[in-house]
């Protein structure tokens, strides 16, 4: 017996300006089934997604829900209708907690929130999807894998009965994935329909049912999982043109000895010890890897090196200079770079364009700046010279940067993160979201900078990246150093052991 699709898109064009960002697209999505949307970063998937959820209006094409052909108007409607997405970047409110804020996403509140019923519901659904939030949890002193279950958990408390996650799993340890994947699997198995936005393909293959392949606004191949294999997708995805792969060869490392720390103590947002007597080098020359589940004191490491988080005890010195007490701006002068992991909340300014967010460290310099009075062109330039150098695409440098893809704005942040020539970059997470393509560019900018002699500290969750860029790696977890080890004389086996706990031998730092 065939399936009914609870939801079909027909035709959907949609134009920015001349920009086509979706070209004639057909969509099913049937109940009870995760379809898989995927393609690069500005293949038009996040478009489509927000013409469903009433967000843009599509130029032409038809939309048919539970086989009525209608419009749908707003965001308000689209919730009406049962349809709910989670953002990449999520939409919950600091201050509040976990109930005020799926309290403040439904429909029908009422003026004074009933704490008691509207804890017992997330409790109800907790139980029955495998979805663990705390309901009296501040919104703020959540990991980011926890504030994507709040946002799932919106939905559910909303009924929504189509739910469509944005890269869900860009922002999660492979841990974490696992599990959300299979509380997604439940909510599927009680008639709801999954969809998500994704680049990962391995990911897609194992969790999908059905798989939709978009590039350039268009669908080049739609497949059932059983049928994809990654010569298929991969082709779907980029087209003929080739992926440069990155290999790892470095001959540059020198004994030149660039950042020392000694027995960092760092607390975390909470007033917690986040990290307790971290010791460890950096040399000019090398890529060193931070590897650790989430949460075991990566971000707060890199906010202390960089400027933004205090050492409580411990001390840091940076080309022989006791660096502990200075602030970022003095670091940045120093030669310290950092590429955080949220882009759009800590690297960029979404409201400003490109040409200021490209200018945002150097617009004190005689370069942008002449008597307090920014020197537009010479910013233009700077900005340019970034578009070319890193292959960053864009509908003008004038918009704001909030209208890029993702991939792209990261090309923007990381151009801005080098120019200059730092000696020690940090770079948290700066892969996490992107496609293969942005994924290989920004891996071939972090080692050509390697390559010229500076020193990358790289964060990521990712073993298959850290084994084939780093150097060196150093494992977190719980906030202490388990072991560093030589990228080439240890395995995925030894560096998961010591991620899960297990103290490694030691090895001088």
């Amino acid at each position: 017996m065939e399936k009914t699709a609870l939801l079909e898109m027909k035709g959907i064009t949609k134009k920015f300006g001349t920009v086509l960002a979706n070209d004639h697209i057909d969509l099913q999505l049937y109940p009870g089934e995760i379809h898989a949307l995927l393609g690069e970063n500005g293949s038009g998937k996040s478009t489509l997604m927000n013409i469903l959820l009433g967000i843009y209006k599509p130029n032409s094409g038809d939309i048919f829900y539970k086989g009525e052909k209608g419009q749908i108007k707003t965001p308000k409607h689209s919730a009406e209708l049962g349809i709910g997405m989670v953002h990449q970047h999520f939409a919950l409110i600091p201050t509040l907690t976990v109930a005020e804020n799926i309290f403040l996403s439904l429909d029908h509140c009422s003026f004074i929130l009933d704490q008691q019923k509207m804890e017992s519901k997330i409790r109800e659904y907790s139980e029955q999807f495998s979805l663990q939030v705390d309901p009296g949890a501040k919104v703020w002193q959540l990991s980011v894998g926890e504030q994507q279950r709040v946002e799932i958990m919106k939905l559910l408390c909303r009924n929504s009965e189509i739910l469509v996650l944005d890269e869900p799993s860009a922002v999660l340890t492979p841990q974490e994935a696992g599990e959300m994947f299979k509380t997604l699997r439940k909510m599927a198995a009680h008639g709801k329909s999954v969809i998500f936005i994704s680049h990962k393909m391995n990911e897609v293959m194992e969790h999908a049912d059905r798989i939709t392949v978009l590039k350039n606004g268009r669908v080049t191949d739609r497949m059932l999982a059983d049928e994809a294999n990654i010569d298929r997708m991969t082709k779907a995805v980029v087209g003929e043109r080739d992926i440069e792969k990155i290999f790892n060869k470095s001959q540059v490392k020198t004994e030149r000895l660039l950042l020392e720390a000694n027995h960092l103590r760092v607390l975390n947002d909470k007033g917690l010890v986040a990290l307790q007597d971290v010791s460890f080098q950096l040399h000019a020359g090398e890529i060193f890897a931070i590897a650790g589940v989430a949460g075991s004191g990566q971000r707060e490491l890199a906010e202390s090196l960089a400027g933004l988080r205090k050492v409580t005890s411990g001390k840091l010195s940076f080309k022989g200079k006791d660096i502990t007490k200075k602030n970022i701006r003095e670091r940045v002068i120093q030669g310290i770079s950092f590429i955080p992991e949220d882009r759009l909340k800590m690297g960029l300014i979404p409201s400003m364009n490109m040409k200021e967010n490209a200018v945002l460290k150097e617009f004190r310099g005689s370069s942008y700046n002449k008597g307090g009075i920014l020197l537009s062109k010479a910013i233009r330039t700077l900005t340019e010279r970034h578009v070319a150098n890193h292959g960053i695409k864009h509908g003008g440098l004038d918009l704001p940067v909030s209208l890029m893809s993702g991939g792209n704005q990261q090309k923007l942040l990381i151009a801005r993160e080098v120019n200059g020539n730092p000696e020690l970059i940090i770079a948290a997470y700066p892969v996490r979201g992107l496609d293969i393509g942005a994924t290989a560019s920004i891996h071939k900018t972090l080692v050509e900078q390697r390559d010229r002699g500076a020193c990358i500290l790289l964060i990521s969750e990712e073993l298959d990246e850290i084994f084939e860029m780093s150097d060196r790696v150093a494992v977190l977890c719980g906030g202490k150093l388990m072991g560093i080890r030589n990228i080439s004389e240890t395995n995925y086996e030894e560096i998961g052991q010591m991620m899960s706990g297990e103290s490694a031998s030691d090895e001088s730092a």
